[in-house]
This record gives C-alpha cells, structure tokens and sequence, in this order.
C-alpha cells in the first residue's frame, strides 16, 4: 500500500544519514510519487554507499533526487546542503554500542555537535520543521551511545528556546530495534548459519521491535502532526533474543557469553520521569517537553 505523502507538496526534503537502512525506504517511498515534492536530498559521508543507492534510484530516473556529500561535523557544508530545504530528516548517527565505548569523543563529535551544527544551521535557513530520529538507548543511558542521543534530542528539544520567531519546528522519534536493519542482530544471525552455536549475551536479553515500513510511516505522521518540542514513541512488542534464536535455527545450540560493555539486559522506550507528561493514542505515546 503506497504511503500518503501529498502533505509534502512541494516541499524540499533533506535526510542526513539518507544512505543508512531507514533513509534508504524513506527515499524509496517518497519516490513512489515523487512527482509531488520539488526536491529530495540525501545527505551522507560514504561515497561508496552513495554510489550503491544512485544505481538504485538514478538521478536520469527520479529528477527530484540529488546526492550530497557531507559530513554533520562541517557546519559550513550543513549550510550548503540546506539551501532551499523546507523539511530535514534526521538519521545520521555513529551507533555500534561497543565502539562508542572505546572510541567516544568520535561519539560525541557526531552524535551531539554534529546534532549542534544542524540545528543552528536550520535556524539560519528557511527550514519549517526538523525530525530527529532517537532509540531506545536515550533512556535512562547507561552506555555513551545511548547518552550521545540523550544529549542530542535535549538540544533538539529545546531548539524553540533560541528559535525566536522562526516558523521551524523540532521534533524527535523514538524507536527501538529496526528488523533486520544493517549491524542489527537478524542479519548477524544470519552471519552464523553455518556456525555450531548461536552465541547470546544474556538468557534474559529483550529487545524492542519495529519494522522499517512502521519506522517510516511513524516519521511522515511526525512531520504531518508534530507541533514542535515533543518526542513520538509508537507502542511496540518486545522479544526475547533466545526466542529470536530459536526462532531462526530450532535446532542450533545457544551459547551465553556475557553481557557486552555498556549494555542493558532490558532496554526502555519513556522513563518513569516522561510517565508524568504524556500523551497517547491506539499506535503511539507523545511525550511533551
């Protein structure tokens, strides 16, 4: 089922990160009618990947497209990058747990000045509404990954505050694990198919799950809906790993190695401060700032 986008008529669409798993199908939807928009740009630091996804929606093809390297790291190429942009899709981000853990100012660097750079280069443009994408990890932290996304959807929460009279609004989404998106532990599973043993951290080990099609239309209802100031998290399942296991390989042993540095048994989508000023309908929680 094509996915309603006519809100974006005419609009100039920005997607940092727009190679990644999730800019990837939010490209491709756009694109099923990208007659209606008036340009969509995929801003990102890999040419390689780049490269990959222009075989797949070429230029020659879809004239509304455009290709933009760069990294949130340089303000001044931010800038360029947002010339005549009316809306921006946040999704850039370094994300591996354990990287961050031994690399993290390289965290920091892109995660929450990179989120810096982009907001003031928002306000200094004509951008109308900015859509940050977070994870689960942003609450209640107990790895620097996740304290990185908790400082920047702090930053992008009180954005309005130097706004001034700006019409641009800032959001953020929050979401936990992607099926089978790219590091994620579906295809690391897959990885280990012919392994004699699957290996797990933790018996009890849970995760939040949302498909990329879901994670999708949760940000267009944003940039439909969204007043500025407010964090959206839909209402998901969680899974037991073991259960994920087995379910993939019934018959392969399981192997519990130990929890990885910076890991939770249990992660969490609101925390018990946010309980206290939320909103909720069938599919999603709308925490207020």
């Amino acid at each position: 089922m094509k996915e309603n986008i006519n809100f974006l008529k005419n609009k100039s669409i920005l997607v940092t990160g727009g190679t990644g798993s999730f800019g990837q199908l939010f490209v491709e939807t756009i694109l099923k009618n990208h007659n209606l928009i008036k340009k969509l740009v995929v801003f990102s630091r890999d040419e390689l990947k780049q490269f990959e996804m222009a075989q797949k929606f070429p230029e020659k093809k879809y004239k509304k497209i455009r290709y933009f390297l760069g990294d949130l790291r340089d303000k001044e190429r931010i800038y360029r990058a947002l010339d005549n942009i009316d809306i921006v899709i946040h999704t850039a981000a370094l994300k591996q747990v354990p990287k961050a853990e031994y690399d993290p100012f390289e965290y920091i660097k892109t995660n929450i000045i990179g989120a810096q750079n982009l907001i003031e280069a928002c306000l200094d443009s004509n951008v109308e509404n900015l859509i940050a994408l977070s994870t689960d990890k942003a609450v209640s932290p107990i790895n620097l990954y996740g304290a990185t996304k908790l400082c920047a959807d702090k930053l992008f929460i009180s954005a309005r505050n130097i706004a001034g009279n700006k019409k641009i609004k800032f959001s953020v989404v929050r979401y936990g694990n992607v099926t089978a998106s790219r590091g994620s532990i579906i295809p690391f599973f897959k990885t280990l198919k012919d392994s004699s043993f699957l290996p797990i951290t933790h018996k009890d080990m849970t995760r939040f799950n949302i498909s990329l099609k879901d994670a999708v239309s949760l940000v267009m209802y944003a940039i439909k809906n969204n007043f500025g100031g407010e964090i959206f998290v839909p209402k998901l399942p969680s899974f037991k790993v073991t259960d994920l296991a087995l379910a993939m390989f019934p018959k392969k042993k399981l192997k519990f190695i130990g929890i990885r540095e910076g890991e939770k048994i249990h992660e969490e989508l609101i925390s018990k401060a946010e309980n206290l000023k939320i909103l909720e309908n069938d599919k999603f929680y709308i925490v207020l700032s």
